[in-house]
């Protein structure tokens, strides 16, 4: 939908409230005017995309996988097209990699799951096998091994066409939805995401369904390892007492359980799954309103009988078509999207750039909000009963699965643009105490449960993955503990003491943060160090400059910095990488917040993004600096670059000019006497 057409005055308000002192020392190459006409022109652009209801977002994109699963999924509902797979098709072919392969991250290198996804996939749209794509794609599998290697999901998704014995897949019982929620193989130990994707696929897992596919469309040139032979491959652990061995073991009972199950129970647990997803189904976001959740919850009602045109199906169809987005001529498909996380850090960065508390665009942001705070009482509630919902999911609707991330970058909003909450109160209210009441027994916040560190069951088979899981998390600790600092409170407040006692523990040897949800020692780093500065550590703190450290060394020659996705794969690359904005950025805002605004670095730093800015007022990234899961799939957030690459200019020209960011000085009216927060949890 297209923003609203912004006036003059309200483009131009946002240079209000920031005295500027143009006979300051500046140290620094830039001039004063040509920051200012920079950050001008950065937050004209940003403002000038608000959609009228309020909120901003714009396309999440992922590597290609996602757009195979939905050309798998069409061919499985028996859905016609033809317009999306014209369109789809260049899309694939042109992210192939020089290696022949399709990599997970731009740049990156080949992954075997991810290529004989878009192989089946092109498969089904009507290249041969002799295509030169489909050739190169082949010799880079059978390099590999075959597709014999390809993770479990994928060897699903085969099974599903009849090109994968479902010998080859773990167990995954449908029995296990009758489990008490205290017990430790329970849906409720592992994460959400993994909740939403596990309780449909236990009906895929039943019934095994089959779309017969001719030879010459199916992927059997693929496999070195005949059909015949393939089971479930135990990568033995070398010390026989071991969760991995255990779990193996278990595995094999499982599968000769599943061959014949009693019925009785069996029908219990199919009904219970059902009556699990259905309720979740309710809304307008689909299952989770993550795209593999989404898409195995439409193939689950279908195989219990629900026809193309009831309701649930329709609604749960559409979400997913609601993914598809344009790329010029080409079509994609978002694993979701990410309205939430988008408005709360543009409105971040316009606070910091100068914006009017009393523009239109930031009530309509603030509004927007209001209307989109979560009351259902959801998954969260298992583990922290007793608390009302509150908060915000990343998604347009997701109710059952807010977020503690986007929940207190929201909250962070309302405290910098309303400080005294005013109408606001009740929501700030109901989503500060749900925040509080999810900090985690070891000081830390996972993103969507509380104490999911269940960590002995990533041994199990299914979780070839290794995303099970959402313990806590340097962070989202992090913004939690950044969001009670501009509310006042520091390392007095119990909460705010153990949330610290869990950073400092999280610190690496050399000196950084690990980024869960960002790519990502810069990432964490940038988390984890405007927390500090919020808070009142004192950043000349040898643990604190330690960071500054490991943040210098990795300045790019060109001023920027940057970070690889291989950076989850070996540590000793971390913060190592081709420079983008988004992680410029991030690196700026650390450096400054740790004093050093001063620094020739931080000078190339903002040298960097005012030479890569376009005339629109925009940035130009490539790279994949969003992390959805850790070695398994990343994201690239089209509006990172912009409004974090503002918020980095906003902030120096504030800390060199004014002495304080804007924050800082709205912080001060809270020094010694914090914003009343009325809960138990701060204890």
């Amino acid at each position: 939908m297209k923003g609203k057409e912004p006036t003059r005055e309200e483009l131009l308000s946002f240079s209000s409230g920031i005295q500027m002192d143009s006979s300051a020392e500046n140290t620094t190459p830039v001039s004063t005017e040509e920051l200012q006409e920079k950050v001008r022109l950065a937050a004209e652009s940003l403002i000038s995309r608000q959609v009228e209801e309020g909120y901003w977002v714009e396309p999440l994109e992922a590597d290609v996988t996602i757009t195979s699963e939905y050309i798998l999924l069409q061919y499985l509902l028996g859905r016609e097209r033809d317009e999306f797979f014209r369109r789809a098709a260049p899309f694939i072919l042109e992210s192939q990699g020089e290696d022949g392969g399709w990599p997970l991250y731009h740049g990156g290198p080949a992954e075997i799951s991810a290529t004989v996804k878009a192989y089946l996939a092109l498969k089904l749209l009507g290249y041969d096998a002799d295509h030169p794509a489909m050739q190169r794609a082949r010799a880079l599998v059978l390099e590999r091994g075959g597709a014999i290697n390809v993770n479990v999901f994928t060897r699903i998704t085969l099974a599903l066409f009849g090109q994968y014995d479902w010998k080859g897949v773990p167990a995954l019982p449908p029995e296990m939805i009758l489990l008490p929620r205290w017990f430790p193989l329970s849906i409720y130990t592992v994460s959400y995401w993994s909740r939403t994707v596990i309780v449909p696929l236990l009906f895929i897992y039943h019934y095994k369904p089959l779309l017969e596919l001719p030879p010459e469309k199916g992927v059997q040139e693929l496999f070195i390892t005949p059909m015949s032979e393939v089971r479930v491959h135990y990568a033995w652990d070398k010390h026989w007492v071991s969760w991995k061995n255990l779990f193996f073991v278990l595995d094999r009972i499982l599968q000769a359980w599943n061959r014949h199950p009693p019925s009785f129970l069996r029908r219990k647990a199919l009904k219970k799954a059902m009556e699990w997803m259905i309720p979740r189904l309710k809304g307008e976001g689909g299952l989770g309103a993550i795209y593999p959740a989404m898409a195995n919850s439409v193939l689950a009602l279908r195989l219990e009988g629900y026809a193309m045109d009831h309701p649930l199906v329709r609604r749960a169809i559409q979400s997913i078509d609601d993914l598809v987005f344009d790329l010029g001529e080409q079509q994609s498909v978002q694993p979701c999207h990410s309205p939430i996380w988008d408005t709360a850090l543009a409105l971040g960065a316009l606070y910091e750039a100068g914006l009017d508390e009393g523009s239109p665009f930031v009530s309509r942001a603030l509004d927007w909000f209001c209307r989109k705070e979560v009351r259902t009482v959801g998954d969260w509630s298992v583990r922290v009963p007793g608390v009302e919902a509150g908060g915000w999911a990343f998604q347009f609707e997701n109710d059952y699965y807010p977020d503690i991330d986007d929940t207190s970058v929201v909250l962070m909003d309302f405290a910098k643009w309303v400080p005294e909450m005013g109408a606001y109160r009740d929501v700030f209210r109901r989503a500060i105490e749900w925040t509080l009441s999810m900090q985690g027994t070891d000081g830390g916040w996972g993103a969507f449960d509380k104490d999911n560190d269940f960590l002995f069951l990533n041994n199990i088979p299914f979780a070839d993955h290794g995303a099970l899981l959402d313990p806590s998390t340097s962070d989202v600790t992090g913004r939690v503990t950044e969001l009670l600092g501009i509310l006042g409170y520091d390392a007095r407040t119990p909460v705010v003491r153990r949330a610290l006692r869990f950073l400092r523990k999280e610190q690496e040897e050399n000196g950084s943060w690990y980024g869960r949800w960002g790519v990502n020692y810069i990432y964490g780093t940038w988390s984890v160090v405007s927390a500090l500065k919020a808070v009142g550590e004192d950043m000349s703190a040898p643990y604190v400059q330690k960071a500054m450290q490991f943040l210098f060394s990795r300045q790019n020659p060109d001023g920027g910095w940057g970070e690889s996705c291989y950076s989850y794969f070996r540590k000793d690359t971390a913060g190592e990488g081709v420079s983008t904005s988004s992680q410029t950025a991030w690196a700026l805002i650390a450096l400054i917040h740790g004093g050093h605004v001063r620094h020739p670095a931080v000078s190339k730093g903002i040298d960097f993004l005012l030479s890569r800015q376009q005339a629109d007022g925009k940035w130009l990234e490539q790279e994949y600096t969003g992390t959805g899961f850790p070695k398994v799939f990343y994201l690239r957030y089209n509006m990172y670059r912009d409004y974090f690459s503002l918020w980095a200019l906003s902030l120096y020209r504030n800390v060199l000019l004014d002495g304080q960011s804007r924050v800082e000085r709205l912080a001060r009216r809270w020094k010694g006497n914090p914003y009343p927060v009325r809960s138990r949890f701060l204890a």
